[in-house]
């Protein structure tokens, strides 16, 4: 029985990618650990599935000036001891490692013991913890072909991004449960988000009239910040977050409105809903949001509109717009390779665990 070490933490989408691959693995009859942060959301979320979870010391590399920048490189240090300690124990044979501040000491301490690592970059540009992690790896993975340009050229491997096998199963039937909506008027699902969405939710609510002329709205709208007044409105259903039912919402929809979180922008691929993409400006991030935006349309994958740019008339024609062409959207969708990422990713861990 080969051995896996998943590592990967900080936000669920350095999560879930590596829950998409336990199944695989499983049919495959890898024994699977998981390596993550102390009391990071990936501890929930690995635990509910009952894989065994190593929980080490984790810091944040900054580079803008914080207090903690003075304490952080300790609690680094002593996370790659405790994953050296981790990996001598149970000598894996490879290591996979979604991404987050937690996953550099476990790559480093992978490299010590000569455990083949392939870490997978979900952002159009690397991130600083997997600039740091990409001279130890022996894969790297990438989400975007315009990534490649940025990796060693002998690591790169094109994927796209593991999704859950679950989310490719909604019940639009369900769905319309759940929202009280009907079959015959086409669903618009908005999904905002808990930081960061209030544009979105301000010009879904301020167009919600017109938007209702043509459309249902399910709108996930982030925690507390359900506006109580639109309540009981025909065809529209709000929602702080969702969780099993996400997959039902999306089944139901015919278009989508989001972010351009790398993670969330490779699930609408894979599930080939004609989108409009809002990405987070610069000013709120370090801009990887407009790049990856700018790859899906480039790629014929998606609208998009730029935040500071946003008025109910150029939102209402843009989201009419994807509407009229949707089968076009959804036929360029059906091109793309980046769909089977999970079957690519297994292809690449058997290799380096023979």
């Amino acid at each position: 029985m080969k051995r896996i070490i998943l590592t990967g933490g900080g936000t669920a989408g350095h999560v879930t990618p590596n829950i998409a691959l336990i199944p695989r693995l499983k049919e495959l009859s890898y024994d699977i650990h998981y390596i993550g942060s102390l009391d990071g959301i990936e501890k929930e979320l690995i635990d509910n599935i009952g894989i065994p979870y190593y929980g080490i010391s984790s810091g944040k590399l900054r580079r803008y000036f914080d207090m903690k920048n003075f304490t952080d490189p300790i609690r680094i240090i002593k996370g790659f001891h405790q994953a050296k300690n981790i990996i001598k124990e149970l000598k894996p044979d490879v290591l996979f490692s979604k991404g987050g501040f937690v996953t550099v000491p476990v790559v480093l301490a992978a490299k010590e013991y000569k455990v083949p690592s392939i870490i997978h970059e979900s952002d159009m540009t690397p991130g600083l913890a997997n600039k740091i992690c990409i001279p130890a790896a022996s894969k790297v993975c990438c989400n975007f072909p315009e990534t490649l340009q940025y990796l060693p050229q002998e690591k790169a491997a094109f994927t796209g991004s593991p999704i859950r096998k679950e989310l490719l199963q909604g019940n639009k039937f369900a769905a319309l449960d759940i929202c009280h909506f009907t079959i015959n008027k086409p669903t618009m699902l908005v999904i905002g988000g808990s930081l960061g969405a209030s544009a979105i939710n301000h010009i879904v609510r301020t167009a919600l009239p017109s938007l209702l002329e043509r459309f249902q709205v399910i709108h996930l709208c982030g925690k507390n910040k359900i506006e109580d007044s639109l309540n009981h409105i025909e065809g529209y259903a709000q929602f702080e977050y969702v969780t099993s039912e996400l997959r039902d919402l999306f089944a139901l929809a015919d278009i989508v409105i989001s972010r351009a979180g790398a993670n969330a922008i490779c699930e609408i691929l894979a599930l080939q809903k004609p989108n409009l993409l809002i990405p987070l400006p610069a000013s709120s991030s370090r801009g990887d949001q407009l790049l990856n935006a700018a790859s899906f349309k480039e790629q014929g994958f998606s609208i998009v509109l730029q935040e500071e740019e946003i008025t109910e008339e150029v939102f209402l024609t843009s989201v009419n717009q994807l509407y009229t062409h949707r089968l076009d959207y959804i036929a360029t969708m059906r091109k793309s390779n980046q769909l089977d990422a999970v079957e690519k990713i297994i292809q690449l861990i058997m290799e380096l665990s023979i």
